[in-house]
């Protein structure tokens, strides 16, 4: 088993009392600034005005003298913190690029799955990262299920409809046909799924997708893929794709293959790349349901670019699911 390349654990946090230790280059400034200030604010008072019983005056003086130097202490310290925080930031971001080059060595070796104590512990360390995270997927999951729910006892009460793809009214109308259709506003945020828990009006808008049949096809496989992606350690919030014009978009909506839309496989982490190739090869499930999400992704895609703007089309580009096609297009050969 390849071993995972060595990394600096995190430091100490932020508020750790190590890590503010010593006086650094920025308390130095600021007590400068403090004694410079003092001097100066002290001088023109005691000198410059003179004797006064004035209350007001002696107001109008603590008040110039004190709120500059709280001022500057305030500077210093968001400084400082900020300094501390980018720190951390990178630190961190070595840590899971060390872990991801780890799993892609043992995916280009064919060697086993099994983790590396060192790789579990550094796991351990940027769980806290994923929390966030995982709890939309677990409501997800849980829209999903109710869904579920809904369509089978549906199919207990007609089951004469069971082979129908939809509930057929009285005068031959199907329900869907009946349903308002989806804004373009809700279709494109339900594809980017809730930020966070609290994210209420994602949710809102997810919600209403899931009531539309096609769209909700869609959201499910995009669901599928990310879980399973999310496992490996691949999150749509971490790519950066160059992202392409929208006459390209189009193209593609109008059948258009290979070469030509290349430009919508913007993605180029190498790492994200691998780990998923390696898992598309080796994992039949993943497999399936990533050709799954790409044939949903086209029939719900040719048909939003009908009637959708440049503007439309780019918000559609960003999102999570959108993110998730470009990856996995790339790795499945639809722009070579």
């Amino acid at each position: 088993m390849a071993e995972p390349k060595e990394t600096r654990r995190p430091g100490p946090g932020l508020y750790d009392r190590s890590a503010g230790s010593g006086v650094s280059a920025i308390e130095a400034a600021a007590s400068i600034a403090t004694l410079v200030w003092l001097l100066i604010a002290g001088g023109y008072f005691l000198f410059g005005f003179g004797a006064s019983s004035d209350s007001l005056l002696f107001l109008l003086t603590v008040m110039v003298i004190v709120l500059p130097i709280a001022l500057i202490w305030v500077a210093a310290i968001t400084i400082r913190s900020s300094r501390v925080m980018r720190s951390e930031s990178a630190r961190l971001a070595a840590a899971i690029d060390a872990i991801r080059q780890a799993y892609v060595t043992q995916a280009q070796n064919g060697q086993s799955t099994a983790p590396h104590p060192a790789l579990l512990s550094r796991l351990d360390e940027i769980a806290g990262t994923q929390r966030n995270f995982e709890a939309t997927l677990a409501m997800l999951g849980g829209v999903r299920q109710a869904e579920t729910a809904q369509a089978q006892l549906t199919s207990n009460v007609a089951p004469s409809e069971a082979d129908d793809e939809q509930p057929t009214l009285s005068l031959g109308t199907s329900a869907e046909d009946m349903a308002a259709p989806l804004a373009t506003e809700d279709f494109i945020r339900a594809l980017h799924f809730p930020e966070t828990a609290e994210d209420t009006e994602g949710f809102s808008a997810l919600r209403r997708a899931l009531k539309d049949r096609q769209t909700a096809k869609l959201i499910q496989a995009a669901q599928d893929v990310l879980t399973l992606l999310s496992q490996d350690g691949i999150y749509m919030d971490d790519l950066r794709p160059d992202l392409a014009r929208p006459e390209i978009w189009r193209a593609f909506a109008q059948g258009t293959r290979g070469r030509e839309i290349a430009a919508l496989g913007g993605v180029r982490d190498r790492s994200s790349l691998a780990l998923a190739a390696g898992r598309m090869k080796q994992d039949p499930i993943f497999r399936d349901a990533a050709h799954h999400f790409l044939r949903r992704f086209d029939t719900n895609y040719t048909i939003f670019e009908q009637n959708a703007s440049d503007a439309e089309i780019s918000a559609f580009a960003g999102t999570r699911t959108a993110r998730a096609f470009m990856l996995l297009g790339r790795i499945a050969g639809t722009f070579d």
